[in-house]
């Protein structure tokens, strides 16, 4: 196997223990995957029917844009992960990393009409950078993918109404710094929506501003890396346990 493969399966092996440390599971469902080089496309999922902690660098499904396996493997891949997966990974050559998440906050702040808001500090950083996805039902239908993709167009993040969250990252730790600030955000935004009183707008201009100098922290590379690993040593999570 390829040097910078097996890196690619360690890292998001690890994601899935980030994941499972920060409570953001769906029992079996929902997926992060990695594109792996190569001639042909492809990226790398989790075994459908195994825990976040049970991922491991090994047990992870190589699949192509068909959705057929590239390597002998026991395992299956959700139908759903398939479809959304593929489907951006084929269309954003800057996705390098896809996530989904049905956390209670997501689903919560995707079942509102008017969406993600952008009036604390972690929702104005993503301001200028949500599409949103209309609802058609259990995601396992093919000709869902370029209307997946045309609502995403060209935004970081998806609010998929009624269903729940998806991040785009150039790698795993960018994908994982951007999907950590959504949830905040969903989060503060549930938590402010359920005290008494109006909450308090922030302009265009401090949410441009803010939005902006999120995306210029440097060095970006770091801070990255270095939240990811920060939850990987809060949940005591060995290099042995990830392969």
């Amino acid at each position: 196997m390829p040097l910078a493969e097996w890196q690619l399966r360690v890292q998001l092996a690890a994601c899935y223990r980030v994941f499972d440390q920060l409570g953001w599971t769906e029992l079996v469902f929902n997926h992060i995957t990695v594109r792996v080089p190569g001639a042909q496309p492809a990226f790398l999922i989790n075994p459908f029917g195994l825990n976040y902690d049970e991922v491991t660098a090994r047990n992870l499904v190589k699949i192509g844009h068909d959705g057929v396996p590239l390597e002998p493997t026991p395992h299956h891949v959700n139908r759903a992960g398939f479809v959304i997966h593929s489907a951006v990974h084929g269309a954003r050559p800057d996705a390098h990393c896809v996530m989904h998440t049905h956390t209670t906050a997501g689903m919560a702040v995707a079942c509102k009409q008017g969406g993600l808001g952008h009036d604390d500090f972690y929702g104005a950083e993503l301001f200028g950078d949500v599409a949103y996805h209309d609802f058609e039902g259990v995601t396992v239908h093919d000709e869902e993918g370029p209307r997946l993709v045309a609502s995403l167009a060209d935004k970081r993040v998806m609010v998929l109404r009624n269903h729940g969250m998806l991040v785009t990252g150039s790698n795993v730790f960018n994908a994982f710094r951007w999907m950590w600030t959504l949830q905040r955000a969903c989060e503060v935004q549930v938590a402010a929506d359920s005290l008494g009183g109006p909450n308090l707008p922030l302009s265009d201009e401090v949410r441009r501003a803010s939005a902006r100098d999120a995306k210029a922290f440097e060095p970006r590379e770091v801070l990255e890396r270095m939240l990811f690993v920060s939850v990987l040593r809060r949940g005591h999570v060995s290099a042995a346990a990830l392969v």
